[in-house]
């Protein structure tokens, strides 16, 4: 494995196109898919999931990166144009939205990873890129592309992915690789079940050994959905009907190019569901979070906003994020993140909630008209939910999934893996019990 701080894959990126998917309808993550896309979905109080793979990519020394696009798209536009923006003595440097389109050659949606690159490649061949790094937009991770880069370089791979060790139950869940000794990847299975399979793809002891882990361990590669081409890979390995990367274009490439694996052994979160996008979230509250926005090498990058610092009127809080902006009375939370411009009033109690925010501030002096001002009202207790943007939440409301199905679509909210979900702008009134 090559080493951090490379000046060769320095330069390298520094001729590297980042090219960002923007993901498919999200169903999995309705209702907070409802009106955005996936990487649209706020994450850690005043972030967006699309933050994640753009900060990788500024840190990492790339500079030029498209952000492919389809559904509900409007929020995710608004969020890119507010935020990256690059002055004039930046030459090269943008981060743009190439969205789904007609044109002479196709007019159809993206049916897939693979066919959204393809349909957008003259754009990405237009100017003289070696290397096309291709990334999920919807992923929690920090990686220094540097470290991948150079093993692309090392083994002069035609492409590179990143691949996670992961235990066997986790496997059946993802496209599982095998490696040679010289990590140059000679098998894929697309989420194997049957066990005489597993057995056969299990990372074999001297690698593990090499990777610091204990060579008995039953551990297995795993695609990252991280993909790096050389300009000419891409081109060639699109020259087809494939729709979709891991499922077409990698098994084929596999076969007949050099397709090498970089090692990734730091904090990997596919936020594909509520479950894993509400526990990902929480886990940021933790004393130690597995995921840290604090590190100093690691900036995560957003909009900037020019909002006030939190006022906390004498509340209780343990193992709570509390974003810009905010205002919390006499209110009590517990492993909780709370998003930007929040409104908690005296009494409420919190506990195991992610709270999204709000997009303004409502005048004081703003009439009521029977409905409750955005944010949490006075007195109520909400277990085990989100929060989504805009909700207004009324006085003495009490909101948990105890004792309801862990699936249900109810009148102004919804329950999903368990988790109780109060959509964008809903209005829960005073005294509801969900």
């Amino acid at each position: 494995m090559a080493g951090k701080n490379s000046p060769q894959a320095g330069e390298a990126l520094a001729r590297t196109l980042g090219i960002i998917m923007g993901g498919g309808a999200g169903k999995r993550l309705f209702p907070l898919t409802k009106d955005r896309s996936k990487p649209a979905v706020p994450l850690g109080g005043k972030y967006r999931l699309v933050d994640i793979p753009i900060s990788n990519c500024l840190n990492s020394g790339i500079r030029g990166i498209y952000l492919l696009t389809q559904f509900n798209s409007v929020s995710l536009h608004q969020h890119i144009s507010a935020t990256y923006k690059f002055d004039i003595f930046s030459a090269g440097s943008f981060v743009e939205i190439l969205a789904a389109q007609q044109t002479p050659t196709g007019a159809g949606w993206y049916q897939g990873t693979a066919d959204a690159v393809r349909q957008n490649l003259s754009y990405f061949l237009e100017r003289p890129w070696d290397y096309f790094l291709i990334l999920s937009g919807d992923q929690l991770y920090q990686m220094d592309f540097e470290v991948l880069m150079a093993d692309h370089l090392a083994s002069g791979a035609d492409l590179t992915i990143a691949t996670l060790p992961v235990d066997r139950q986790a496997a059946e869940g993802f496209g599982i690789m095998q490696t040679d000794a010289a990590r140059r990847i000679t098998r894929f299975v697309e989420k194997p079940t049957d066990p005489a399979v597993l057995d056969s793809l299990r990372i074999p002891g001297p690698l593990l050994s090499e990777l610091g882990l204990d060579p008995s361990a039953e551990r297995y590669q795993a695609s990252m959905g991280i993909y790096l081409f050389n300009r000419e890979a891409l081109g060639q390995c699109l020259e087809n009907n494939f729709e979709d990367f891991g499922k077409n274009v990698i098994p084929a490439a596999i076969k007949d190019r050099r397709v090498h694996a970089h090692i990734f052994q730091g904090y990997w979160e596919d936020i594909g569901t509520i479950r894993s996008f509400f526990e990902a979230n929480l886990a940021l509250a933790e004393i130690e979070p597995p995921f840290s926005f604090y590190r100093p090498e690691s900036t995560v990058y957003s909009r900037p906003r020019f909002l006030p610092a939190s006022k906390i009127n004498g509340a209780t809080m343990q193992r709570a994020v509390v974003s810009d902006g905010c205002i919390i009375t006499d209110a009590s939370l517990e492993r909780c993140v709370i998003g930007i411009r929040s409104i908690i009033e005296s009494g409420a109690v919190l506990r195991n909630v992610v709270m999204m925010g709000a997009d303004f501030y409502e005048a004081e002096a703003a009439p009521r008209s029977g409905t409750p001002p955005v944010g949490i009202g006075r007195n109520t207790t909400i277990n085990d939910a989100i929060v989504d943007k805009n909700a207004r939440i009324g006085e003495r409301v009490v909101i948990s999934p105890e004792g309801k199905p862990s699936e249900y679509d109810g009148e102004n909210f919804y329950i999903r893996d368990g988790i109780v979900i109060i959509p964008k702008n809903a209005v829960i009134p005073d005294g509801s019990w969900i």
